[in-house]
């Protein structure tokens, strides 16, 4: 039965040929558990390693516990064959809760992102539909869209020239001069005694009073 690491009832030396450099990550190489025998050599073995550049530890303190716990049970032949074997090494890596974990999540990921990409190209042809459907209503919808804005530009352009003080204080000028020769006509009328004199003197009153309204008007525009 083998005895604790480090125990002074028997001291184990390792086989000189086992080489872990080769192919284990930094982190176990650096931090895997010391053999029975290795203690004389461990300060050495230090120093040579502080010396090289120290990757960062990605390992929290609960998954080391959790390999350390996973370690600690087994025996020194074991552990051997761990330092020694690759194909040891990865299965005893593989049945660690943490990996199982990790390679879940993983699994899990890749399987919604194949759901998610197969969905996508279900819609693919939907997508390329309503892109059809975009061309066309901006070749022809929009098209025509864009020449009723066009006109409805222009009438505003026709309105907003109408309603400009040149154009109010022209209007209100033609106006007068329409409500003048109505006057003038109105007058020849009653020389020629084609009205009476009260229908006259009613429709008279009525269109000097619009003229000279509007003339006020056009007063206090020009003086504004």
């Amino acid at each position: 039965m083998f005895k604790f690491w480090g125990s002074q009832e028997e001291q184990v030396r390792p086989p000189q040929d086992v080489t872990t450099q080769s192919w284990y990550p930094p982190s176990v190489s650096s931090s895997r558990p010391a053999t029975p025998g290795s203690t004389s050599s461990n300060h050495s073995s230090s120093q040579r390693l502080s010396d090289r550049p120290q990757s960062p530890s990605h390992v929290s303190p609960a998954e080391a516990a959790g390999i350390i716990s996973a370690l600690k049970d087994k025996s020194v032949d074991e552990l051997r064959k761990l330092l020694s074997d690759k194909d040891a090494y990865n299965q005893f890596f593989l049945s660690l809760d943490q990996v199982k974990i990790q390679n879940n999540l993983r699994d899990e990921l890749r399987k919604e992102t194949l759901q998610l990409a197969s969905e996508n190209l279900e819609k693919e042809p939907r997508i390329m539909e309503l892109r059809n459907q975009c061309r066309i209503i901006r070749t022809t919808e929009l098209a025509a869209a864009k020449e009723k804005l066009n006109e409805l530009d222009q009438k505003k352009e026709e309105i907003l020239n109408l309603c400009s003080p040149a154009s109010l204080l022209r209007r209100l000028q033609e106006s007068m001069k329409e409500t003048e020769e109505e006057s003038d006509n109105l007058h020849r009328q009653l020389l020629d005694r084609e009205i009476d004199l009260g229908s006259f003197t009613h429709k008279y009153k009525k269109l000097r009073t619009n003229y000279h309204r509007r003339a006020l008007i056009q007063l206090a525009a020009k003086t504004t």
